[in-house]
């Protein structure tokens, strides 16, 4: 089996990467590149288990007293300032909201039929799944067709390296 070669052939540190222009970056050599994917996915992985490990802290920290002011003062959410020594600590706990869409939609019929404009109370966003669009009869596709638009999406890279065309 052969060897990816020695990573010191053509290691690019990070900050040789920030000072790089994006036509140096394009114009290095395919191994260089896959380096860099490499080392981009693992400081990426690297960075949010480090940014977890650090809020678990400052939650250990902070947290217990930060909800315990919000409680004093009658809230449940929302922020609370918070001082350790000279360190000023803003404590936000939001309010996060899910609806059960099975009652959402019970309600809405029952809206609807007492004559009342269901948008009034409730927001929709009407969507079409595109596996499902795409497995249509053209004769219904042709009924969607005009509320339909595609546009491009961000796209990505995934570079993978195979060792036996290293040279």
């Amino acid at each position: 089996m052969n060897k990816l070669p020695s990573a010191a052939a053509f290691t690019v540190f990070p900050s040789d990467l920030a000072e790089m222009s994006v036509c140096q970056l394009a114009s290095l050599l395919p191994e260089q590149k896959h380096q860099i994917a490499l080392n981009l996915v693992e400081l990426g992985n690297w960075l949010k288990q480090a940014n977890a490990k650090f809020d678990t802290a400052l939650e250990y920290s902070y947290g217990e007293r930060a909800r315990i002011a919000l409680r004093d003062s009658d809230r449940d959410f929302g922020t609370n300032h918070l001082t350790d020594g000279p360190l000023k600590i803003a404590f936000v706990l939001p309010k996060k909201v899910t609806w059960d869409q099975v009652q959402l939609a019970a309600i809405a019929a029952r809206i609807s039929e007492s004559g009342e404009k269901v948008s009034d109370y409730i927001d929709f966003k009407l969507s079409v799944s595109e596996s499902h669009y795409t497995n249509w009869p053209p004769a219904l596709q042709a009924q969607f067709t005009e509320a339909r638009s595609v546009e491009p999406g961000k796209p990505s890279f995934t570079l993978t390296f195979d060792a036996g065309d290293a040279p």
